[in-house]
Parts: C-alpha cells; structure tokens; sequence
C-alpha cells in the first residue's frame, strides 16, 4: 500500500501541475480527495492488514492526503494570481494618453434671464405659479373680462383647437386660476410659453414667453405697482434705469398702462433703436379690474390689486442688446456661446 500512496502523490502532483483552471483543480481534488476518491479506497482497505501495518499506512495516507490538499491551495493560488493578472493586463489604461474634454453646457440667454426675475420676486416674497398651457376660453378671455366679441378671441390672432379650447395667449390664465384658489393676501408671478398666430420676423414669433405678476390685498396702489416695476428693471438693467408710464386700456385692468423703459442706447435723447422716441415700449400693467376680482370671488370693495405682463423674450434682447428675437430660437452655437 505505501508504493500505492506514493504513487497517488505523484499523480496527483502531475496532473495539478498541468491544471489550467480552477474547474479541473476541483476535478483533481474529488478524483483523489473525495469520498469516493483514491485516498478513501485505500483507506478503506486498511481492515486488511495486520495490528502492526495499519498505525503506519494510516499515517503515510493521512501525510499524502495533506500534501495532496497543500498542493491543491498552492495550484489555486497560483491559477487565480495569473488570471488577476491577465485581466489587470487586459483593462490597463494608459495614463500617457490625453484626455478627452467635455464640453460644458451655458445656460440659455433666456433661462438666465427668467432665472434673474424670479430671483428678485422671490426676494419681495412673491410664489412661482405655473399653469396649462392648453386651456379654455374661460379663463383665457372670460375670467379676464373679454366677452364672445371681444377682438382678441379672433381666429387670426389665437390658436383654437376648439371653441372652447385653445393655447393660451398669455399666462393671466394662471392668475385666474390663483384667485379662485387662494384667498388674498396674494403675491404671485407666472412665467411660462404662450402662443399666439404671429408671422415670424425679427420681433414677433407664434410661440414666445411672458412673465406676469400679480399682487391682491387691502390697500394696493398704482404706487405699489410703480415701485415693483422699478426694483425689477434696476436690478435687470442698472440703478440709472428710468421707466415711463403711458395711459393704456387693457380689459382686465382699470385704469390700465404701458410702461416704457428709457432707451439704453441714446439715454431718452432719441436713436435709431428706439425710433427717435428715447423710450422703448416694454410691458402693460394696472390695477386689477373689479370685475375680474367679483368673478374670482374676491369682494373689490376689500380688496385691490394690480397685474403686469412682460414678455421674457423683450427683456432678454434688450438686456444683452440682441437685435432679432430668431436667434433666440435658432440653437446657433456661434452665437449662444458669447453669453
């Protein structure tokens, strides 16, 4: 039996040699080790022999299978380092080569001056307010106190996608719906896409954006929107910004006005620019009419308030001084990387 040990060694010690992966390594360690393995058979041959035999072919066995098993940790070990190597090799990177740069992204004239505005009503403690962008004709025209004949419901100035439903032309549809929701003290402004069937040319375009802001409570006055007005263009466009305030009619307010800004390029002395005028027209506002706050159910005879619509397109030409409101829209990097 002890040349019959020795030569399960051996065998083993050969095919562990030439073992390629851990898969065979446990095919040599169930052929030799296992319960059915040739350490066991000879193991259980041992009622055979005589009292003297059996202490020493049970210890040559138990010597074998140790060596066995110390071959088979030293094979795996060796066969795992090799693969952890290989894969090592095969992800290397090379720290020589140059890095590929990633072009970081600006945001949009636009986006930056919308987020500018918020940035200071949210300082006077206003709330951003969005709404849909589809809506009815009651709180497009209705609500805002234009009746069924009013000349703003015309089929060439609107997007209807039926008689009661169309894209909304400005956002005082959010306002609307703000007052039928909460109740006064209210502080408000509603950035947000309009539509409206304009050709395309260098200042107008069927799809543009509006900021509109609205303020209710005791005691408002045509002083409060003034004096909101002139916090928000002398943060956009500098403290020596001076606004110009011309009688106007808007149905939804009353009375109502245009507010001009004066011209940046001439200083209010008259250009090109701003057509000789020294202002430049920029947004309409006034004072919430009573009707509109009765429809909301807001009492006129507690409450006031004012209201003002500026479109986010103006402000963002006038503030870096571009000159046709397409390239806005055109996704033209030679001209968006200058901001």
């Amino acid at each position: 039996m002890k040349e019959k040990l020795k030569a399960i060694e051996a065998a083993a010690r050969e095919k562990l040699a030439k073992a390629a992966d851990l898969k065979e390594l446990d095919e040599i360690r169930v052929e030799y080790l296992g319960k059915k393995g040739a350490i066991t058979s000879i193991l259980k041959q041992m009622g055979g022999l005589s009292p003297e035999e059996r202490p020493v072919i049970g210890q040559l066995a138990n010597s074998v299978r140790a060596d066995i098993d110390e071959m088979l940790r030293s094979a795996q070990n060796a066969i795992k380092t090799k693969a952890a190597a290989k894969k090592l090799e095969a992800e290397r990177i090379d720290v020589t080569l140059p890095g590929k740069s990633h072009r970081l992204g600006k945001a949009h004239p636009l986006n930056a001056t919308l987020a500018e505005v918020e940035e200071v009503f949210l300082g006077m403690g206003f709330d951003i307010v969005e709404g849909p962008e589809v809506e009815t004709d009651h709180y497009c025209f209705e609500a805002l106190n234009m009746p069924k004949h009013h000349p703003a419901r015309d089929t060439q100035d609107t997007f209807y996608i039926n008689e009661n439903v169309l894209l909304r032309t400005q956002t005082s549809s959010v306002q609307i719906r703000t007052m039928e929701k909460m109740k006064p003290p209210i502080r408000i402004i509603s950035p947000g896409a309009v539509y409206r069937s304009d050709a395309v040319d260098a200042t107008h375009s069927p799809i543009f954006h509006q900021i509109e802001g609205l303020v209710i409570d005791k005691g408002i006055t045509m002083a409060d929107l003034k004096g909101t007005l002139e916090m928000l263009l002398k943060r956009l466009y500098g403290e020596e910004t001076q606004l110009r305030f011309r009688p106007h009619h808007f149905p939804y307010t009353e009375p109502s006005a245009e507010v001009d800004l004066m011209c940046f390029n001439c200083h209010g002395k008259g250009c090109s620019m701003c057509k000789q005028e020294g202002y430049v027209e920029l947004l309409g506002a006034g004072m919430v009419h009573p009707k509109v706050l009765s429809e909301c159910g807001i009492d006129p005879e507690v409450y006031s308030g004012f209201a003002f619509g500026i479109g986010l397109e103006r402000i963002t030409m006038g503030r870096y001084n571009i000159n046709d409101m397409r390239l806005l829209y055109e996704n033209d990097m030679r001209f968006l990387n200058q901001f």
